[in-house]
């Protein structure tokens, strides 16, 4: 399976929007900076396992929650 960047972000941007939560709240709690969640989201930005779990939990979800959602994203664009 080919990660795609672009499809990461895009996932992590659906789920902060379900939750109705700015980019400058997020980033805030998962302790980055903002310019760093906006580049991830927009593709240009290859998070590691790390941004992964803090985004994931600031998001109030488990991270293998949002690692599946990303996998299923993959799979359906493939």
């Amino acid at each position: 399976m080919k990660i795609d960047y672009r499809i990461i972000g895009e996932t992590i941007q659906r789920n902060r929007n379900k939750k109705n939560i700015s980019q400058e709240v997020l980033s805030g709690f998962a302790g980055i900076a903002r310019t760093h969640l906006t580049m991830i989201e927009n593709g240009t930005k290859k998070p590691n396992l790390e941004t992964i779990f803090k985004i994931s939990e600031a998001l109030n979800m488990k991270p293998s929650e949002l690692i599946k959602e990303i996998e299923e994203a993959i799979i359906n664009i493939n």
